[in-house]
């Protein structure tokens, strides 16, 4: 019986690690192993805190561009992009591309972008994941006949930086716009 308990308590130990708590904000993308070879084109992204760290060292920080990209990047813990294009209509598995789009109804989520089109037959939704009034995830699923992209960022976001890392570690052209500077917002009225 000691034997059975000693086995049981070290096979625990030893399945730690899987069991390990996931960050925050974290989304379970599937791999979509057999839609590469099926795709067009195919993006996908994996940059885990390492990993961005790494490629946070090629933004020039003399660019003032990449200076705010470099500054966004440093407090996000993940950036993970599977997008792929067909040649035929719904060549990807709706089921798979549901399966992420139920994870988001989890607590803490929200969903701040809802876009369909039955005439284009398209969906865009996009989700925050607010943690103590700071937005500490973020994920875009959009799809269409012969396309769909899921994007998950994880971290603490600055949303007025966001559109710095647009078109950058394979995260799309996500057409976010700044709020207007102050100036801006003044407008002289002549009569």
């Amino acid at each position: 019986m000691n034997a059975r308990i000693a086995l049981c308590f070290t096979a625990l130990l030893l399945a730690a690690p899987a069991f390990a708590e996931q960050p925050r904000g974290l989304l379970r993308l599937p791999e979509f192993p057999a839609l590469a070879e099926k795709a067009s084109e195919s993006v996908v992204v994996t940059l885990d805190s390492n990993l961005l760290g790494i490629a946070s060292r090629f933004l020039d920080a003399s660019d003032p561009e990449q200076a705010s990209a470099k500054k966004l990047v440093s407090s996000l813990t993940g950036i993970y992009v599977r997008s792929y294009t067909f040649d035929t209509d719904f060549a990807y598995p709706k089921a798979d591309v549901e399966s992420v789009r139920r994870q988001l109804s989890a607590p803490g989520w929200s969903r701040m972008v809802e876009a369909h089109s039955k005439k284009e037959n398209t969906d865009v939704d996009v989700f925050m994941l607010v943690d103590n009034g700071k937005a500490m995830g973020l994920a875009i699923i959009a799809s269409e006949p012969r396309e769909f992209t899921i994007v998950n960022i994880v971290g603490s976001i600055d949303l007025e930086q966001l559109h710095e890392i647009e078109g950058k570690f394979g995260v799309p052209e996500l057409e976010i716009e700044s709020a207007p500077k102050k100036e801006e917002k003044k407008s002289v009225k002549k009569n």
